[in-house]
């Protein structure tokens, strides 16, 4: 009964701090010589890199907006370059209009571009945002003879290129692997929930007392049961959210996997509480699947290559889980005798697991 009310409790308290990252998305639809275009651009990160509330009172209207029109048309295209086998095409904004997504309002420009040849290979430059944020993503849906790609612009990868008469599989693929690469590193919340698990697992409790495992065998058994219980779970409701079977609101599986950040760090703290890491990482893995699967719905699914991108993704986020157990077991297991580990890095690194949950 105690560990459900500390449940509810971190559900209703913790600051939702897994919060969706900077993306705009870019629509390009291949026409014989020219590309139609439309890119929805978040109005906060507009508001960051040019300034919209111009009377400084904190809420945007439809006024203001639209008195900044020139200047977040001249702001977007300059940061974005489409050209045709080398020849750069003359883009001009042919409307503006404002939407709303999951995470807020953005506004919306239509565009064309005239490249004055037959394209094709079309080569896109994107630079927006990159400046002022650099875990910033441009996801582009390009359309051309009746079939649909899409690709991922980062810091990293800010030009690309496409064959307007090939569509690769390949590339997508490799692009939604590095994405789930990405997503596991740059995502601590679910760094920080793995590495709690992980603390305690080169150690055995004896007569309620912390002491380092015999045995490399038994660190194994320990890493593979949690490694494999939250890599089961996550890519179950990963697979079930991405495939529109289940859905949970955002807000609470945010704050969820907030809260499985303290209680992880906690049971590290009070080991009678959660004695049974890997049904910890299983019963919570399942929370941490839906935040994954959110990633991966706003990097834009394909209704033709949903499946490939679903398995290319959940094998990036399994890739990079794998990266970080690897890191992080042969360190450990080798000081796990010493008198700081039990002491400082167990305690301290718990302890600090938890802070940076509650911040």
């Amino acid at each position: 009964m105690r560990i459900l009310f500390v449940i509810a409790w971190l559900l209703l308290s913790v600051p939702a701090w897994a919060h969706k990252p900077s993306d705009s998305y870019l629509s390009l639809s291949v026409q014989n010589d020219h590309v139609e275009g439309q890119w929805d651009i978040a109005l906060r990160d507009l508001a960051d890199a040019i300034g919209l509330d111009s009377d400084g009172n904190g809420q945007l209207t439809w006024g203001e907006v639209r008195n900044k029109h020139d200047e977040i048309g001249v702001y977007a295209l300059s940061r974005l370059t489409l050209s045709a086998d080398t020849q750069t095409c003359a883009t001009q904004v042919l409307e503006q209009l404002i939407d709303h997504h999951t995470d807020g309002a953005y506004s919306v420009l239509r565009f064309r571009s005239d490249c004055g040849i037959h394209i094709e290979r079309l080569m896109v430059d994107y630079r927006l945002l990159f400046d002022t944020d650099a875990q910033h993503k441009g996801l582009l849906r390009l359309t051309q003879g009746g079939q649909t790609s899409s690709a991922i612009f980062s810091q990293e990868f800010p030009s690309q290129e496409f064959s307007v008469a090939k569509r690769s599989r390949w590339n997508e693929s490799v692009q939604f692997i590095r994405e789930g690469l990405w997503h596991i590193w740059l995502g601590f919340d679910h760094v920080l929930f793995l590495l709690a698990l992980l603390l305690p697992a080169v150690m055995v409790r004896v007569d309620d007392r912390w002491q380092a495992a015999d045995n490399l065998s038994s660190v194994c058994r320990n890493v593979v049961s949690i490694v494999t219980a939250f890599t089961f779970a996550h890519s179950l409701t990963l697979s079930l959210a991405a495939l529109d079977v289940v859905r949970l609101p955002s807000r609470l599986v945010e704050s969820s996997i907030a809260a499985s950040v303290v209680l992880a760090g906690l049971g590290n703290l009070y080991p009678t509480m959660l004695s049974r890491r890997w049904m910890v990482a299983l019963g919570f893995g399942l929370i941490h699947g839906f935040g994954f699967a959110a990633v991966l719905t706003d990097l834009g699914l394909l209704h033709d290559s949903l499946l490939l991108s679903l398995v290319s993704f959940n094998v990036g986020v399994e890739l990079g889980q794998l990266a970080i157990v690897a890191a992080f077991l042969p360190l450990t297991y080798l000081i796990r005798r010493s008198w700081s580990y039990p002491r400082l890095i167990l305690t301290g690194g718990s302890l600090a697991v938890v802070a940076i949950a509650l911040v």
